[in-house]
């Protein structure tokens, strides 16, 4: 699970904590929006986290549509994760790392 503190300066006080299931669905749903990707169907999606003191890295492995630019495609897969996280949480991402597992043909191709 991951801990934050809330900021000091503000009036309100207490604690943000963010179980890392709902960074990992963050996530899921980030690479959701990139169009030619899909995640594998495994139990946990092909995501799996490390909260460092850096920020947190992200391993995704993930299957893509037939005839994508694969580079462009990760590129872009790590662009939504990172706005995604960074956005709904207050966490930093340090680093991603892309792994395609598989990629989906057409059914006239196989």
């Amino acid at each position: 699970m991951a801990h934050l503190r809330h900021d000091p300066t503000s009036t309100q006080k207490g604690d943000i904590t963010y179980d890392a299931g709902i960074v990992s669905g963050i996530v899921a749903l980030a690479i959701n929006e990139v169009d030619g990707v899909s995640l594998l169907d495994t139990k946990n999606k092909g995501v799996k986290l490390s909260f460092e003191k850096n920020g947190i890295i992200a391993d995704v492995s993930v299957k893509v549509d037939y005839g994508n630019n694969v580079a462009s495609l990760a590129f872009r897969i790590q662009q939504s994760i990172k706005h995604s996280v960074e956005s709904m949480t207050k966490f930093k991402v340090d680093k991603i790392n892309v792994h395609i597992q598989d990629v989906d043909f057409p059914d006239n191709l196989t």
